[in-house]
């Protein structure tokens, strides 16, 4: 059944920090004062099994040392402002999205608190192309559910079948997408993720702006 709709993942996949989480996190925790023993990997962990609405605070609070008197919303804040002022485009996105939607409907689908989510998208003019934009912080639950893809698929008018999700993480992205009926794309760059079978196609990260048109109009 030919594609209609294409729907993106966000971090890693469009855009990218200019710098290593673990040195995002660590600016974050010197703004607040310093914080010990609070590793990215919990950060991490308490992401990937916490589903949070509003802000990373719930996160944080989860992260964090037991014996740690940090504020978690205050963290939270610190660690949005230092990503926000990180982030940049992976290179032709604007004009990726702006061929793509000249054949069909576009989506966006980021895992993430609201406020978090949405002061990284406020980042950039290209977001506007997308006929949605969804943050999992505003849905009854996250990628890998398949609830977070149906939402965003009711709002864009497609069944799952006639989609495809673009994503670097194989869980979220290639095994969420998977199970919710859409074709996937992994795609893949320096230190990120191995592919995996499972993926309908891969795709570089640096050559996203060429090679992805050619593998969805191939589906």
């Amino acid at each position: 059944m030919p594609v209609s709709a294409v729907v993106f993942d966000f971090d890693n996949t469009l855009a990218v920090p200019d710098r290593p989480r673990e040195e995002l996190l660590a600016d974050a925790t010197e703004t607040v004062g310093g914080v010990q023993g609070l590793t990215l990997e919990a950060y991490r962990d308490a992401h990937r099994s916490t589903h949070t609405d509003e802000t990373r605070g719930p996160l944080f609070a989860q992260a964090l040392p037991e014996d740690d008197d940090t504020d978690p919303e205050e963290l939270a804040t610190a660690y949005r402002e230092t990503i926000v002022d990180a982030l940049f485009a992976v290179e032709g996105v604007p004009k990726l999205l702006t061929e793509l939607r000249e054949e069909y409907r576009i989506g966006l689908l980021t895992n993430g608190p609201r406020l978090a989510q949405r002061s990284k998208l406020e980042v950039f003019d290209w977001v506007e192309q997308f006929h949605v934009a969804a943050v999992t912080g505003e849905l009854p639950a996250a990628k890998p559910d398949e609830r977070a893809f149906g939402a965003v698929l009711s709002d864009l008018g497609v069944a799952p079948e006639r989609a495809v999700y673009v994503g670097d993480d194989p869980e979220m992205d290639v095994a969420g997408g998977n199970a919710a009926g859409l074709r996937t794309v992994q795609v893949l760059f320096d230190g990120g993720p191995d592919p995996v079978s499972s993926a309908d196609a891969h795709v570089q990260r640096e050559t996203l702006r060429a090679d992805l048109p050619r593998v969805v109009a191939d589906f």
